[in-house]
């Protein structure tokens, strides 16, 4: 993966050091990635669909129904059979997970460590949310994002009334602030991902 505009660095690498993409391919080499339609049959066939990317893209761009959120600091503790913090379904090596992330790169790193944990029927899924979006695969959202009121402290959210319900507009560049959410948020927004709501009293 290269990114125009982007020189290397003039300093030599370290001995015994490796670049990203020579790190990715080799990730690759073990897995039998799957392309959205594949990924949506073997999903709805039995296979553990992980998406590990974290909540702002998640908001930002929508989510995958059925898909079990598990971000990616905590996959392979999640996982692991032999682990005290795994979750329910995972309590066997042969277990089918495919792993989704937004664009496919990071999702590849991530199943061959889980490969590397036992689970050799882990893979990934070609371009990732973004190309299951664009094979027309269902959907929710985007969901989440807040709009500011300019009459409001900085930092300070609430809701558009002219905006669907659950649907908001961000400021990243502002200080975690309050927010105000409709009572209603979708279903798929599991409790940890709700904004919290300060007592103000």
């Amino acid at each position: 993966m290269t990114h125009p505009g982007r020189t290397c660095p003039q300093t030599p690498a370290p001995a015994g050091s490796r670049g990203i993409d020579e790190i990715l391919a080799d990730a690759r080499r073990t897995l039998h990635r799957l392309d959205p339609e594949q990924a949506h049959v073997a999903h709805r066939t039995g296979a553990v669909l992980v998406d590990i990317r974290p909540a702002a893209q998640r908001a930002a761009y929508g989510t995958v129904p059925g898909a079990l959120v598990v971000e990616r600091n905590v996959l392979e503790w999640r996982f692991d059979p032999r682990s005290a913090a795994r979750l329910p379904v995972a309590g066997r090596y042969d277990l089918p997970v495919v792993i989704l992330c937004q664009e496919g790169y990071t999702s590849s790193l991530a199943a061959a460590a889980l490969q590397q944990i036992g689970l050799h029927r882990a893979t990934d899924l070609i371009g990732g949310f973004a190309a299951w979006t664009l094979a027309g695969l269902p959907v929710l959202g985007p969901t989440g994002v807040y709009a500011t009121r300019p009459e409001l402290p900085t930092g300070v959210y609430a809701t558009r009334p002219d905006l669907p319900t659950g649907v908001y507009v961000t400021r990243p560049e502002l200080p975690t602030g309050v927010y105000v959410t409709p009572p209603d948020l979708p279903a798929h927004l599991s409790e940890p991902e709700r904004p919290s709501i300060p007592d103000r009293r």
